[in-house]
């Protein structure tokens, strides 16, 4: 079975109706998001946004697309962007900082694909992969390469935005 590719132009067409990501020609349905989904991003959100209100960073989730590379737009759970917005309202192209929050569905993607695309964005300095079973993976661009973290407890500081972000307040 061939598998159809379609062009960004109608990629973008579709997308205005259905949020979809796309890779490599493949359109991806994004599912809903589960309860404890939403608030575990939702106490993400009020977390981090002083944070990056103070530095003077947009602080983005969900409906806000981004560009990872010419044939691949993600949505990402949350962004910290410190850059410029590009033209498109709709659009990011140069987070700090992208965090997902895990799902069944979507686990092995953020793990795989989204990880490498991420990590190969030249703004990026953090990525962050949030398990509701109270566990939280961080992986950091360094000079010497990528530093992988797990915290299950205490503070994970950030450069981007500067600040702690208290697992306490996020996994209560």
């Amino acid at each position: 079975m061939v598998e159809r590719q379609f062009s960004l132009k109608e990629y973008l067409a579709l997308e205005a109706e259905e949020r979809l990501e796309y890779e490599e020609g493949q359109l991806l349905a994004m599912a809903g998001d589960s309860r404890e989904h939403n608030l575990l991003l939702t106490r993400l959100l009020l977390r981090l946004f002083p944070l990056a209100e103070a530095r003077g960073c947009r602080l983005l989730h969900q409906t806000v697309r981004l560009k990872v590379a010419e044939d691949r737009y993600y949505y990402p759970d949350l962004m910290v962007v410190c850059a410029p917005p590009p033209q498109d309202p709709y659009l990011e192209e140069a987070p700090c900082l992208v965090a997902e929050v895990l799902s069944p569905s979507t686990e092995a993607r953020d793990r795989g694909t989204k990880l490498r695309a991420y990590l190969a964005l030249p703004s990026l300095q953090a990525y962050l992969l949030v398990d509701p079973k109270g566990l939280v993976e961080i992986y950091r661009k360094t000079e010497g390469g990528v530093l992988y973290e797990v915290h299950r407890e205490g503070s994970i500081l950030l450069d981007c935005p500067q600040g702690a972000l208290d697992l306490r307040e996020i996994f209560p």
